[in-house]
């Protein structure tokens, strides 16, 4: 009996291993084909027009990297949304997120938000948890109102956006919302790549 239990989760196991191994594996082929329009390129961002904020939450650090990208080709502010409990990724983290999803407690933020009024787009970005944004971007949209200006929402995810934007426009109080962004989590060797992708993005706001 024993041997059968432990052939059973074997096959488990490795029917597992290869449904996660074929998934990265088209995730890779389609991180090649969208980035392949950017590569062999040297896209300039042109001067973008008036005050620009660029605030994001970034856990691992793929959204802060693109943040600074963006707030180097604009030449605005930018501001990182900080929880007062750090947020590790133990055993049980995306369970916790699930229950701060369906019961709508969110983390406790850090800081004060920055005065919004003085800038003409606002950039926002942060990671897809759970098909949708991060549970620090929901208790910062609580917080905010957009005050009619330009934002501009982004994200960063391995390869599935969910409902990320749709659930960004639902809550983003009195923005005006611009064209969004997508960005899933490359390797190095698409560094170029992606700065042109960003610049083109950005120039097509202008």
């Amino acid at each position: 009996m024993l041997k059968i239990l432990f052939y059973i989760v074997l096959v488990g196991v490795v029917i597992g291993l290869l449904s996660g191994g074929i998934h990265l594996y088209k995730v890779s082929k389609r991180n090649a084909a969208e980035m392949s329009q950017y590569e062999g390129l040297s896209i300039a961002a042109q001067p973008f027009p008036g005050k620009t904020l660029v605030i994001y939450y970034s856990l691992s650090g793929h959204t802060k990297d693109i943040a600074e990208r963006i707030q180097k080709m604009t030449g605005g502010d930018i501001y990182a949304i900080k929880t007062t409990a750090k947020l590790d990724r133990y055993p049980w983290f995306y369970l916790n997120l699930k229950r701060q999803l369906s019961t709508k407690k969110y983390p406790e933020l850090e800081g004060n938000i920055p005065d919004l009024s003085q800038y003409d787009t606002i950039f926002v970005g942060s990671p897809v948890w759970w098909y949708t944004m991060a549970t620090p971007m929901y208790a910062f949209l609580q917080k905010v109102d957009f005050l009619g200006k330009r934002v501009v929402p982004f994200s960063t995810q391995g390869s599935n956006v969910g409902t990320f934007f749709t659930d960004f426009a639902s809550l983003a109080r009195h923005a005006k919302l611009q064209k969004s962004a997508s960005f899933n989590n490359l390797p190095d060797k698409y560094n170029q790549a992606v700065d042109n992708k960003i610049a083109a993005w950005l120039n097509s706001l202008n």
